[in-house]
């Protein structure tokens, strides 16, 4: 017999080290040579990986959620010629390599620390003296753990012929769910904003219903749904607008260099919810488009992100990003800054209210923006002051069209 190690491949701008997405082979089974063995998790994307070699699946790294370092085991292959799938036994271990050591601990293997089955050491004992396999055991512990109880009922059971009675489940169960892939690199992203970033969050009022006139005017001369305007590109081009007064709210922060970059171009991120949780697909270079092109873009890559077909360069390189919920937006939010970037403005959700308008009452199409800005780099004055452009622009959507 002869072993191959599968170790992880180098894949990509920097990685030093990848999250287990998903396994689609198992232990004991036999692959072939080019056949997907799973995918690795980077910030960016899922990779898929496929088998250098044919033959039987001896060893797996891990399960999903568990990080390799690139350059270490990642899938031990037994490579013996044309061998067939071995019919596996129940209880028994993955085989160790030829030196009788673990290739995914670089020692002598401890068997009982691998063992699928969960149960205390005297249970084990117990089980080794009276020949029992715990696989076949059944287990009422947390995930499964084989309890004494468990083990005694088991040993009646098989004195007596009788089927083996487990107690009933409680009523009230704990479902574990492992954060893995893009949830666990929200996560992770999200505490470091709120940690590093002194969020200052600045909220304001806006009169719309000008802006919703304009909007429904422009789609009654759409014949195609598809291409119908939401208030998302109204705002991107206003705070495109706004961006050239306030150029230091469209910058990234280099924390390793300490550097605030500062961008002419807008890299417009639109924080889109996905199946597979929170992403910011990029419009690159907005500050050349207009409403249609603004529009266009947007919808491309919003979808790209939910049908995961977004490329890599979709996906980074945002200099100010704007979110919305929608019809979920409340009446205000503090919407959390996309590191590595200083603003992000808030959408929340429209709605008709009474209100003073030429001093009388009337009732007006009312919005708020909810936004947040690193303090560290961006003043109140400066945040409230940029805010207050875009309200301009947007109580009064013609000047949003007008020439510089």
């Amino acid at each position: 017999m002869s072993e191959h190690i599968f170790k992880l491949p180098d894949l990509g701008e920097g990685t030093v080290e990848s999250e287990i997405g998903e396994w689609f082979i198992k232990v004991g089974e036999f692959v072939e040579e080019d056949a997907l063995v799973g995918t690795m998790m980077t910030d960016k994307a899922a990779v898929e990986l496929a088998a250098p070699v044919s033959g039987i699946v001896v060893k797996l790294a891990g399960e999903p959620g568990d990080i390799v370092a690139v350059g270490a085991a990642l899938v031990v292959f037994e490579t013996n010629g044309n061998a067939a799938k071995p019919e596996p036994q129940k209880g028994s271990e993955p085989p160790l390599n030829e030196k009788g050591s673990d290739p995914f601990l670089g020692g002598p293997a401890d068997v009982q620390h691998h063992s699928r089955v969960v149960t205390s050491p005297a249970v084990r004992r117990r089980a080794k003296e009276a020949d029992i396999d715990l696989s076949l055991v059944p287990g009422t512990g947390a995930s499964g753990r084989i309890q004494r109880s468990d083990f005694d009922n088991y040993l009646k059971a098989q004195s007596t012929g009788t089927p083996v009675v487990t107690p009933a489940a409680p009523a009230t169960t704990v479902k574990e769910i492992k954060v893995i892939g893009l949830r666990r690199i929200i996560a992770e992203r999200m505490t470091r904003a709120k940690q590093e970033i002194p969020h200052f969050a600045y909220v304001e009022e806006i009169d719309i219903t000008e802006l919703e006139a304009l909007r429904r005017h422009l789609n009654s001369r759409r014949n195609d749904p598809s291409d119908r305007l939401t208030l998302l590109p109204f705002l991107g081009l206003a705070l495109v607008r706004a961006l050239k007064e306030f150029p230091q709210c469209n910058s990234t922060y280099d924390k390793e260099r300490n550097v605030l970059l500062q961008y002419e171009a807008v890299h417009l991120g639109v924080a889109t919810q996905t199946p597979d949780g929170l992403k910011v697909p990029v419009v690159r270079h907005a500050e050349i488009m207009d409403i249609d092109a603004l529009a266009a873009a947007m919808r491309h890559v919003t979808a790209a992100a939910r049908d995961n077909s977004a490329k890599k360069s979709e996906l980074s390189g945002s200099t100010i990003t704007i979110t919305s919920l929608g019809k979920l937006g409340g009446i205000a939010s503090t919407p959390v800054i996309n590191l590595p970037e200083v603003a992000i403005i808030g959408v929340n959700r429209a709605a008709e209210r009474p209100v003073v308008f030429n001093g009388q009452i009337a009732v007006r199409l009312m919005m708020n923006l909810s936004s947040s800005f690193d303090h560290r780099f961006i003043d109140g004055y400066d945040a409230a002051a940029m805010i207050q452009r875009i309200k301009e622009l947007l109580e009064h959507p013609a000047t949003i069209f007008l020439p510089d």
